[in-house]
């Protein structure tokens, strides 16, 4: 099968979004399919065109920038040419110009299908609002003129002004969650590097950015401190010249650096997959405070269990189902500072209780598991 995927960021850049993206592209090449990633050469130096992990990735030019999103006015002429090529088309939202390829998909008779990643939300401003207006026009475009929309789970598709419309074209699948194996010496080199031994570790793995709650943790942790003296946070993931968010981390930085200096934070930046497999079991809780829907589900979560870390979770749709789906962790209110930190303490006092069965996440999260999913539904429509 030639499959065409189609997303506005693609590797290098790292968000949830991209490496799900990958993760399934690669799932597919293993399974023995014809894999062409189309995407946007959101960098200069990136090449146009290159083999990653067997999957042809083509980036087209980018004009300008308009908010988080990129203009490539050529888009739609490789668009064409590549739905022609393939056999089905998928799309990651949101994305810009997803209703430009479905449409396509259309006219060439190709199966399209959406994942839906999550909504947008920007900042308060008439330009943002602007911007949140386009991009609802072209999602709902977008939905209208393909086949099929996969989500995570129906607990976010219900909750979403947006998947709510479309119920009769839904289809939930898990994501695809992977992590390379961390052995005995690299877990504990990371520790040597990192906790200077300090107990209990709190972990937050995701972007310094307003969605993400930052600063429910940070409200926290005094709570937390008055039952355990020496708790770190340790946060990975990008925190400097996050692209929108520099007044939200200069807010937040100077009550971090504060903590940072008592040894009750540390940044980590951002991790490749080997340090992540590391970073996890050296954790003994997973904190996800995020605050709004641009959250869906949160991998990382996912990651933790894995290797047997419980988490706790907002009460966000879909952000809380892998806690209640698997019962490692506790789900605390949106917001809630207090929230959080008693469920933290929870957690920290009764680990037995949180134990759950990794093994068995690890299989359902699997890319090749996620992949076979997805070929059904591909198979199905082709049939159509």
């Amino acid at each position: 099968m030639k499959i065409l995927t189609v997303l506005t960021y693609y590797r290098p850049h790292t968000s949830g979004l991209t490496i799900y993206a990958e993760r399934l592209a690669r799932a597919f090449v293993k399974r023995g399919h014809q894999v062409t990633v189309m995407t946007t050469q959101y960098g200069k130096s990136l090449p146009r065109e290159e083999m990653m992990d067997g999957v042809k990735v083509l980036r087209v030019p980018v004009a300008f920038r308009l908010s988080k999103g990129v203009i490539a006015p050529t888009f739609g002429w490789v668009a064409t040419r590549l739905v022609a090529e393939h056999d089905v088309v998928q799309m990651h939202l949101p994305q810009f110009d997803a209703p430009g390829v479905a449409f396509r998909g259309r006219l060439f008779g190709k199966p399209a299908i959406l994942t839906y990643h999550c909504d947008i939300k920007l900042p308060p401003g008439l330009f943002n609002r602007l911007v949140n207006l386009v991009v609802q026009w072209q999602n709902n475009m977008a939905a209208l003129l393909s086949n099929q929309i996969v989500t995570y789970t129906q607990d976010y598709a219900d909750h979403s002004s947006y998947l709510s419309r479309y119920k009769f074209k839904l289809r939930t699948i898990l994501p695809p969650v992977e992590l390379p194996k961390a052995d005995h010496t690299a877990i504990q080199s990371f520790a040597e590097m990192h906790l200077a031994g300090n107990k209990p570790v709190i972990g937050m793995a995701a972007r310094f950015a307003a969605e993400k709650g930052v600063e429910v943790l940070l409200d926290a942790l005094p709570i937390i401190l008055k039952k355990y003296p020496n708790a770190l946070v340790l946060f990975a993931g990008t925190y400097q010249n996050v692209m929108g968010e520099q007044a939200y981390s200069d807010r937040l930085m100077p009550r971090i650096r504060e903590y940072e200096s008592q040894g009750h934070w540390k940044f980590l930046g951002n991790l490749d997959p080997t340090q992540m497999a590391a970073f996890y079991p050296n954790l003994d809780v997973l904190a996800v405070p995020s605050l709004n829907s641009t959250e869906a589900f949160g991998l990382v979560q996912i990651e933790a269990m894995m290797n047997g870390v419980p988490c706790v979770a907002s009460a966000l749709p879909g952000v809380r189902m892998p806690v209640q789906m698997h019962g490692m962790g506790r789900v605390a209110k949106i917001g809630d500072s207090k929230s959080l930190a008693e469920s933290i303490l929870e957690i920290l006092g009764e680990p037995k209780k949180f134990c759950g069965d990794p093994a068995a996440i690890t299989k359902q999260y699997d890319p090749d598991t996620v992949a076979e999913e997805y070929e059904k539904l591909f198979e199905g429509l082709m049939k159509k």
